[in-house]
């Protein structure tokens, strides 16, 4: 009765069946070893917390503790803070979003909320329908409510239409049953491409003629660089969109506050699962950020970040066409993210050991697709590393990529991926964030 598995852990046998789609990320010891002081990592998504005053914070708790203190420090209602959720309608009213605050539900990150939703509407087998590639931490949430993740293609310009319809009259041929589309138009993690406003027009066309939900993740949307993004999706359909946001990005991600956007059937149930899960969202947090959006320009601080942003994008770019000129590579007008495709015969989860120890890592492409895809892609972010660290690593990764082509005109092969270092041998440090 039982195997490797269950002698190892007592409890196997009982626990759920959706437990099996748990599981730890396929870099994880890899990154433990990325966080080393002289590896430069261009693999997390943690934003630059840095560039944000010090002042700002610390006045924005100041003035909670002196006179919201007793109701920061308490639970709270499990839709959150209302003058937080009326900040949070003229924050959406940038990108075109008309909203009312008993609309929006404040969660623990827009990572709860998308939680909070899968968990609506999925039942074990049902279709997620996403952008190909997709969002790391979704597509494990979605594995973890045993939904099907099918990727959809997308280009330089974001999903593509047709091939949408096409997926899903298969998917429906086969008997499928699709809930929503999930989707990050601004700014893509990881791609680093955004929808074009047609596209946005057609593919909710094509969701309402389809009765599937759309999942507007957007947590990039004000942090562009040339020009705004097209207006959100959520800004041309109320009733056929959630919308998730965050101010992880645009603030900072250690309060742990985000929210959802729901039709209003949506968001009842919405705050009844909110409750179920964490009876409160974060109360302080909440007090915080809104003490925050209360008296800091934070317009003003948002066009910091994204100046800050714009240059290590810029030398990201000038750092690839120097070292890497004969690869392909997106080029983002917002966010934090490069999408780098690799020559045919490399592998960039096979690679990546031998960059850790050549002291750059990244994320293998691998790991932002359900079905196995991702090989000979791989995900660079620029937000946190400083312009001349990016520069660093980006030739580390060409001595790395070169390398191996070498091999394998001289050999017919690749190299044998080196051994990972001992994690427990390295500095005490948060892993780099996948996010």
């Amino acid at each position: 009765m039982t195997d490797r598995g269950t002698s190892l852990d007592p409890w196997y046998d009982s626990y759920a069946q959706r437990t099996a789609g748990l599981s730890a990320s396929e870099v994880r010891a890899l990154f433990a070893v990325a966080s080393r002081p002289e590896v430069v990592s261009l693999a997390g998504g943690m934003p630059f917390v840095s560039a944000l005053p010090r002042e700002l914070v610390t006045g924005s708790i100041d003035r909670v503790m002196e006179h919201d203190a007793a109701m920061a420090l308490q639970y709270g209602g499990g839709q959150g803070l209302r003058t937080l959720r009326e900040h949070i309608v003229d924050i959406m009213a940038l990108e075109g979003v008309r909203a009312s605050a008993e609309d929006v539900v404040v969660t623990t990150g827009s990572q709860h909320a998308l939680d909070l939703v899968t968990r609506l509407f999925i039942d074990p087998g049902d279709v997620v329908l996403a952008e190909s590639p997709s969002y790391v931490g979704a597509i494990g949430v979605f594995r973890s409510y045993q939904a099907e993740t099918v990727h959809v293609a997308m280009d330089d310009q974001g999903l593509v239409p047709e091939a949408l319809r096409e997926t899903i009259a298969r998917l429906r041929a086969a008997g499928k049953r699709m809930k929503f589309l999930y989707t990050i138009p601004n700014f893509h993690n990881p791609a680093g491409v955004t929808m074009s406003r047609e596209r946005r027009i057609e593919i909710l066309d094509i969701c309402r003629s389809n009765q599937i939900l759309v999942l507007e993740d957007n947590p990039y949307g004000l942090l562009w660089f040339d020009e705004p993004a097209p207006q959100a999706i959520r800004s041309i359909d109320e009733d056929g969109v959630v919308y998730l946001g965050s101010f992880s990005k645009t603030l900072a991600p250690g309060f742990r506050v985000g929210w959802a956007l729901a039709p209003h059937a949506v968001r009842e149930k919405l705050v009844l699962a909110n409750e179920s899960a964490v009876l409160a969202p974060n109360s302080f947090g909440q007090y915080v950020v809104n003490a925050y959006l209360d008296a800091a320009d934070w317009k003003a601080q948002i066009t910091t970040f994204r100046g800050l942003y714009a240059e290590r994008r810029d030398a990201m770019l000038a750092a690839l066409a120097e070292f890497l000129p004969d690869l392909q590579w997106t080029t983002p007008n917002g966010g934090f993210f490069v999408w780098l495709t690799l020559p045919d015969q490399l592998d960039s989860k096979a690679m990546l050991p031998r960059a850790v120890k050549e002291l750059v890592a990244y994320t293998p492409g691998t790991a932002f697709f359900a079905d196995g895809r991702g090989g000979g892609q791989m995900r660079l972010s620029f937000c946190y590393p400083t312009p001349e660290q990016i520069r660093t690593g980006v030739k580390r990764l060409a001595t790395v990529v070169n390398d191996e082509l070498e091999l394998i005109e001289t050999f017919g092969t690749a190299a044998r991926p080196a051994p990972v270092p001992d994690a427990a041998q390295t500095v005490s440090a948060p892993p780099p964030n996948m996010s």
